[in-house]
C-alpha cells in the first residue's frame, strides 16, 4: 500500500523516527514488521527495500518506524530515506511476524533489546500504556552510550522500569556498564519453566544470547528471537 511521509522525530544524533499516513488503517499487532519500498536514483546493491519493525503502537493514525544512521557509511537507502519531504510516497506491505505478546497475560516476561531493537518493545509498551494492560515484564536494554538512549517517555507512560547496560560509558554514568549476557539476564529473572525470554537486537547478538541461555538451561520453547540484519554493533 501507499504510505505518505508525514515527518520525522530525532531520538538521539544517531537514532530518527519517521512517520508515514497509510492510504488506508494498517491493523496489525505490536511487534511486527513491515518491508518498506522506497525507490530512489543510483540505489546500491542493497537495493530499494528494507524490513523494518512498526515502533508506532496499534490503531494510530501514523505508522511508524526507528532507524539508525551511521554518518559514514549510510546505504542509499537510508540517505533517500533521510531526503524524504512531507508528502513523498513509500510503498509498505501488511505487517507480519510473530514477535508478539503471549495470549496468555500472566505469562512472565523478560525483554532484551540491543541498540535498535528496542522497536519493537516500544510498540508493545505503547500500546499497553494506551490499553492499561498489566503484564509482568522486565526489561534489560544494551545500548553503546548513555545518547543511545531513548524512548524513556514511554517506558514511564507504561510504568515499566527499564535497566540499561552501557557498553561504551561515560565516566558520569551512574547505572550498569558492560554488555547484554546471559548472566546479566539470569540475574534479572531466574529460568522457570513458564517465563518467557524475548530477545531483540543485531542478529549476531540475538544468535549469540539464544545459544548461551540454552546451554544455562532454558528450554528454546521458552526464547523468542527477533533479529535485525545488517548490524554488526555488539551491546
Amino acid at each position: 500500500m501507499i504510505a505518505r511521509f508525514k515527518y520525522s522525530n530525532p531520538e538521539s544524533e544517531s537514532i530518527t523516527t519517521f512517520f508515514f499516513e497509510p492510504e488506508r488503517p494498517v491493523v496489525f499487532t505490536a511487534g511486527q514488521f513491515i518491508e518498506m519500498n522506497l525507490p530512489h536514483d543510483t540505489p546500491d546493491d542493497r537495493g530499494i527495500k528494507r524490513w523494518f519493525t512498526l515502533s508506532s503502537a496499534p490503531n494510530h493514525e501514523l505508522v511508524s518506524i526507528t532507524t539508525r544512521f551511521d554518518q559514514q557509511r549510510s546505504s542509499s537507502f537510508k540517505q533517500a530515506l533521510r531526503a524524504l519531504k512531507p508528502g513523498d510516497e513509500v510503498m509498505i506491505s501488511d505487517p507480519m511476524g510473530d514477535f508478539v505478546l503471549p495470549k496468555q497475560t500472566d505469562t512472565p516476561l523478560v525483554f532484551v533489546a540491543g541498540g535498535i531493537g528496542i522497536t519493537p518493545f516500544h510498540s508493545i509498551l505503547q500500546h499497553m500504556a494506551v490499553t492499561h494492560e498489566q503484564r509482568p515484564i522486565k526489561m534489560l536494554v544494551g545500548v553503546r552510550n548513555e545518547n543511545d538512549i531513548i524512548f524513556q517517555e514511554t517506558f514511564d507512560d507504561a510504568h515499566q522500569h527499564v535497566t540499561f547496560i552501557v557498553s561504551q560509558a561515560s565516566a558520569a554514568w551512574g547505572g550498569e556498564r558492560g554488555r547484554l549476557s546471559a548472566e546479566l539476564i539470569l540475574g534479572l529473572e531466574q529460568p522457570t519453566d513458564d517465563t518467557l525470554i524475548y530477545l531483540s537486537g543485531p542478529e549476531a547478538m540475538v544468535e549469540t544470547l539464544y545459544d548461551d541461555l540454552v546451554k544455562a538451561g532454558f528450554k528454546k520453547r521458552q526464547l523468542v528471537g527477533d533479529y535485525f540484519p545488517n548490524y554488526s554493533e555488539n551491546y
